[in-house]
């Protein structure tokens, strides 16, 4: 049990989504080299893990908590448009409270998911988007 499984529940679930969108979009995934067309809109996945710990004296219990993340990659100059849309499209994907299962693990969507700030740059306007989690395992 790791935030491995954690990270491939949330990716798979992005990706599935992403593939079936009326426009389909890339999903980057940590450690993936991709280099985008010019002004494409993609995705960029990542799991921010926090610390593991356990909740017994005998260490029979782990928590896994963290963030998941997505960064909504626009072509800059066009507002927020586009990635305001895909932010809500992605909080309507991963629900509070949501529990998704790989195995024996199932993971928790423990807070809403929340837009961040948008960062602009010449050539590309990112929002990210996150949302915490929790994995419980004995």
């Amino acid at each position: 049990m790791s935030h491995n499984i954690i990270a491939s529940i949330y990716e798979a679930r992005l990706i599935n989504w992403a593939k079936a969108l009326p426009v389909p979009l890339k999903v980057v995934v940590e450690n993936e080299a991709y280099k985008p067309s010019d002004g494409e809109t993609y995705l960029k996945a990542f799991t921010l893990p926090a610390g593991t710990a356990s909740n017994t004296l005998g260490g029979d219990h782990k928590l896994y908590t963290g963030v998941f993340q997505v960064s909504i990659v626009t072509p800059s100059g066009k507002y927020r448009g586009a990635a305001g849309a895909l932010a809500d499209q992605i909080a309507a994907l991963f629900p509070l409270y949501e529990r998704n299962t790989k195995g024996a693990l199932t993971v928790v969507t423990m807070t809403p998911v929340d837009p961040g700030p948008g960062i602009a740059d010449d050539t590309t306007f990112i929002v990210p988007v996150s949302f915490l989690y929790r994995a419980d395992s004995n």
